[in-house]
């Protein structure tokens, strides 16, 4: 099957399967491929730190999404675009404004950071030409890459900028959340729920079932520790990333140092050129934060103007200057402190006990920030070259962990999930145990309820394969819309298929709402004739049923072969047969084809034309077949009804009484049938027992099948079946059936399709369809007729 047409949604992780760092999820169904982020692994350096990238053909990928600017989401988007072969393909890349703004810096201090040629993946000239590449885009607007492929961004809190994507791949709605934050903090808004409910959701489990302490008392224990290090002569030390917490942190910290005088004379410091240059982005849009920023900013008081922080210059030989200094209090990055002012500063101050260093975000395992959480005697130093070479320092300085965390805990985590609604969900971003309590907590929820909910936890490499078989929804536009049709009621149009979005409309409407012309392709064969056209018209009569004559605008004979195949008669010598092209008409023009080119060799020719006499005369009007045709169709009938009810008797309201069918009928064509016993109720019901089981199929009971039937009695001639205290009626020439007691009704219904079906020509049962516009018409004895065909 074309990928085009599959109904498998693909699901493969390059990164973030049941670990955290590396970000990379790549999703394919329909022909399209969108992949999710594009990180690094922190925990590792150079092409370890990669996601698996040579596991995808990024040539073939329409669309890479970066939720924000986290190194572990973002940091290996450069290595695609410019290391990997997406060049060669059309895919975009789209990012929100202010993503596209910190990320052009982060970027740059990343290359910069790399020490060794092997741990640099890129150059500042990769950055620079991937920068230009990038597509910004802003929240809650939509996107569509390419036919069958949209995407609407939504605020996800975590960091400025930061974004979930709704995704629309040829119908099928996936939310994927990145990292997101369900509570609104001093400068971002709280993580949205989108307005529909998608089939997938794909969301982080980095806290798995873990909960975070409250807002307030977090923050009050945060203050209350750096209040008491500082008191005591000691230094602070927060290693946090450049941006995302550590601007909630000095907005913290700026309000605190404001309401206590006693500590304007210890220096507050963010050891980051970094955060320096990206607090301009902070400023610039305040526009995107919480009411209580922009009401700030309203008041001519920009929050991101410190009055009591200042930015550390990282001169050379900073940090043993603030290590002999009297006590403060800094903000340093990594907040991992695998390297960098972070780590420097861990390793000088960590042997004095009066110093402390505070963990105020999520640590990932192999890093130091999570090591030195367990409170080590001893930490490893980073350089080996230094005057003690690998010589352990001693871990005095006390350490506390506050989280600060801009991602979920569990319970949010929870909730959200479970207002979104979706019925696959899939946890990545999580370490493998924390996933596993959260993936169990929500099986256990979704079983209370007796819900179908999936919850899926692939690992990295490992192709999660979902089916999806939605509805597909057509709209009436035009004129079929108008009036607007009735539930039931049967629309026939040409349907139009756009970019995965189907439409019915008429054909006179086509070109009005898509440009296109209609045309007709009429095809005409013409054939050799060996016999008369008597005789042609015997045998069209013989196989398909009756056929219409008369006349084309040139004045030549015509047999018009179920409405859809014109027979000329050209000359003596020839027949030309017309049609406008379908598959059914087609079809029937080439079974009249094989048909005439036949005549001369059937043997009922031979039999009709072995007279001694001529056959010069013409055939009388056709209307006297089409009279006799419908009178032996209604004995037909009539015998089949006798034959399962008895007598049946014919009524016309304009007699004085009812006639029995076999007195009315003269004795060539009165059929002698045995009259039947008086037919019981348990015998009917017994003969409809296979009518009875196909509508308890419905959901109906008993007592729903058996109810009365308010069908009218017919005012026309009709014919009437007794049966007990029971009478059903059967319209004439509708063959529609009225009768009070339903299970009749149904058994008569039942004998008449049994009844046309084995009576009726392939002309009178078989409807041709395909066509797109009318024939011409031809001109009849009784009437001028013009067939109407449907596209």
């Amino acid at each position: 099957m074309n990928d085009a047409d599959s109904p498998i949604l693909s699901l493969t992780m390059l990164g973030a399967g049941q670990e955290v760092g590396r970000s990379c999820c790549v999703l394919k169904y329909r022909g399209k491929t969108v992949v999710c982020d594009a990180g690094v692994h922190p925990a590792h350096t150079g092409l370890a730190s990669l996601p698996f990238v040579d596991e995808l053909d990024w040539s073939t990928v329409d669309a890479i999404l970066v939720t924000h600017f986290h190194l572990d989401h973002a940091a290996s988007l450069t290595y695609v675009m410019e290391k990997t072969n997406f060049k060669e393909g059309k895919g975009k890349v789209y990012m929100t404004h202010p993503t596209k703004a910190v990320y052009k810096y982060i970027m740059q201090d990343f290359v910069r950071m790399a020490t060794t040629a092997s741990e640099s993946l890129y150059t500042p000239l990769d950055v620079s030409l991937s920068l230009s590449h990038i597509i910004p885009i802003s929240v809650h607007q939509l996107i569509s890459p390419t036919p069958g492929l949209s995407f609407t961004p939504y605020h996800a809190g975590h960091v400025l900028g930061a974004c979930m994507f709704l995704i629309d791949i040829a119908g099928l709605q996936i939310l994927y959340t990145g990292d997101y934050s369900r509570e609104e903090d001093r400068h971002l808004v709280r993580a949205e729920l989108p307005p529909i409910r998608p089939d997938l959701l794909i969301v982080e489990s980095t806290y798995g079932v873990q909960g975070h302490e409250a807002r307030e008392s977090r923050e009050a224990r945060f203050t209350s520790s750096v209040h008491a290090i500082v008191k005591r002569g000691g230094h602070v030390l927060l290693p946090v990333f450049a941006l995302g917490r550590a601007q909630e942190l000095l907005l913290i910290l700026d309000e605190y140092w404001a309401s206590h005088p006693e500590l304007n004379g210890i220096p507050v410091y963010y050891a980051s050129n970094l955060a320096r240059k990206c607090m301009a982005v902070y400023q610039t849009y305040i526009h995107t934060m919480n009411s209580h920023i922009r009401s700030r900013f309203a008041k001519k008081d920009n929050p991101f103007v410190f009055k009591h922080i200042s930015h550390l210059p990282a001169t050379r030989g900073w940090e043993r200057k603030i290590a002999e200094a009297g006590p403060c209090v800094i903000l340093a990055s990594p907040g991992f402190m695998s390297s960098g002012p972070s780590r420097e500063l861990l390793e000088l101050w960590a042997p004095d006990a009066k110093n402390g260093v505070i963990i105020t975000g999520y640590s990932v395992e192999g890093t130091m920030a999570r090591d030195i959480i367990l409170e080590p005697d001893e930490i490893k130093p980073y350089r080996s070259d230094g005057p003690d070479g690998n010589k352990m320092i001693p871990r005095r300085l006390s350490v506390e962990y506050i989280s600060f965390s801009a991602h979920v805990d569990g319970p949010q985590n929870t909730e959200y999930i479970e207002a979104v609604g979706a019925r696959h969900v899939i946890l990545v971003h999580g370490e493998q145990t924390a996933m596993g309590r959260l993936r169990g907590s929500l099986q256990a929820r979704y079983k209370d309820r007796d819900e179908d909910v999936k919850v899926h936890t692939p690992k990295n490499l490992e192709t999660l394969k979902l089916s999806f078989r939605g509805e597909r929804v057509a709209k009436a536009i035009g004129s079929l819309a108008t009036p607007l049709p009735s539930v039931g009621s049967t629309l026939s149009g040409l349907l139009i298929s756009k970019d995965y979005s189907y439409t019915l409309l008429s054909t006179k409407d086509l070109r009005d709402f898509t440009g296109l012309s209609l045309s007709t392709v009429t095809q005409k064969q013409r054939v050799p004739l060996a016999v008369g056209w008597a005789l042609v018209r015997y045998h069209l009569e013989g196989m398909f049923g009756s056929v219409k004559e008369g006349q084309d605008e040139e004045g030549l004979p015509v047999l018009r072969v179920m409405n859809a195949v014109d027979v000329k008669l050209a000359s003596e010598q020839e027949l030309v047969l017309e049609w406008a092209s379908g598959s059914s008409s087609d079809m029937i023009a080439d079974a009249a084809v094989a048909l005439i080119l036949g005549i001369d060799r059937s043997p009922a020719s031979v039999k009709l034309t072995s007279h001694p006499h001529s056959h010069p005369h013409s055939h009388e009007p056709t209307t006297t077949d089409s009279e006799k045709h419908a009178a032996e169709r209604l004995q037909h009938v009539v015998e089949f009804l006798e034959a399962h009810f008895g007598d049946v008797e014919f009524v016309d309201p304009g007699q004085q009484e009812d006639v029995s069918m076999t007195e009315q009928t003269d004795t060539k064509t009165q059929v002698e049938v045995e009259s039947k016993p008086e037919t019981s109720d348990r015998m009917l019901e017994e003969a409809d027992e296979e009518t009875k089981d196909l509508d308890m199929d419905d959901g109906e009971g008993e007592q729903e099948y058996s109810k009365p039937n308010n069908v009218p009695i017919p005012m026309g001639p009709h014919l009437l079946v007794k049966v007990d205290k029971y009478e059903a009626r059967v319209g004439i020439p509708s063959m529609t059936v009225s009768c009070d007691y339903d299970l009749l009704r149904r058994r008569v219904n039942a004998v008449l399709e049994m009844a046309i079906a084995t009576i009726d020509t392939l002309a009178d049962s078989y409807e041709v369809t395909g066509q797109n516009v009318s024939a011409q018409p031809i001109k009849e004895d009784t009437k001028e007729m013009m067939i109407e065909s449907s596209a």
